[in-house]
């Protein structure tokens, strides 16, 4: 596959001397390998991931796909989308959807994007933020497990559509 490139090798992995600590768990054939289960599943956890209202989302990430031997590379591809020039727009749209859901109006005056701000108003949004992202990463994984899902089957059946046709003019 043309991805192959640009994922480290087994001996390349072996010398990051942070990695040491997970042993062999790392070299998981599912943690690397491009598949229907171990893509759809790394884009579902990666989705759900990036809407963590956390800083550092790609640990959790990492580790719920080594427990899930799901694609890593794929996981943290998905939870990239999530940066600092998007989380700010993301966690408002969470909070919005999270508001939305609990049928409260903003009850702020006006959003300032400081720490000041954030602080002073945290124990107003943090129910809304919270149920808002996580309804929202849940929402974009399980879309993206369905879309993977069903390109995967789309792209097979393709193929054996191609394949008999093959064999007929053979």
């Amino acid at each position: 596959m043309q991805y192959k490139k640009y994922l480290p090798t087994r001996e390349q992995l072996r010398e990051i001397k942070s990695l040491h600590w997970l042993g062999d768990v790392i070299f998981e054939s599912n943690l690397w390998h491009f598949n229907r289960h171990s893509v759809s599943y790394a884009v579902l956890i990666g989705s759900i991931c990036c809407f963590l209202p956390i800083p550092f989302q790609m640990i959790p990430g990492v580790l719920v796909s080594i427990v899930i031997k799901c694609n890593v590379p794929i996981a943290i591809a998905i939870i990239w989308i999530s940066n600092p020039i998007t989380m700010g727009p993301m966690m408002y749209f969470a909070y919005r959807v999270g508001l939305i859901m609990l049928g409260r109006d903003s009850g702020t005056v006006g959003i300032e994007f400081n720490v000041e701000w954030l602080l002073s108003q945290i124990e107003f949004i943090w129910q809304p933020l919270l149920l808002g992202c996580f309804t929202s990463g849940l929402v974009m994984g399980l879309a993206g497990f369905a879309l993977v899902r069903l390109y995967w089957r789309w792209k097979i059946s393709q193929y054996w559509i191609k394949r008999r046709q093959r064999n007929k003019v053979a």
